[in-house]
């Protein structure tokens, strides 16, 4: 499998470890919106490993500090994945959304919508 993600060169990438890096979404819900994905190309989740796990973890948590200290409208974030075709997943290689969110937002209507158009 080759999917979109495995040829993003790393001057796109805004943060990376050994095992993922993250991207802003092309099509984001919301400003900030990024992707964290395992450099190993799977599809779903329950094929990460623990290791796998962690450093997507750690990415996370990363970027959520680095949105959150250059946004003070920040107040919450989405974090979550889609796993099969029915599930909603059009790219078939694991990323987790990491959506900032702000009061009164269109976050959810803009996934929605753009999840149309990927």
């Amino acid at each position: 499998m080759s999917s979109i993600f495995s040829n993003i060169p790393e001057d796109k990438r805004v943060s990376s470890n050994q095992l993922s890096f993250a991207i802003l979404d092309i099509f984001p819900a919301s400003e900030g919106h990024t992707l964290i994905i395992p450099k190993r190309e799977i599809e779903t989740f329950f094929e990460l490993s623990d290791e796998e796990l962690i450093s997507i973890k750690q990415l996370i948590i990363s970027r959520k500090e680095e949105v959150s200290s250059n946004d003070s409208t920040v107040e919450g974030f989405n974090i979550f994945i889609n796993n099969g075709k029915v599930a909603g997943q059009t790219v078939f290689h694991l990323h987790f959304h990491l959506i900032p969110r702000r009061k009164g937002d269109k976050a959810w209507e803009n996934y929605f919508q753009n999840l149309r158009r990927a």
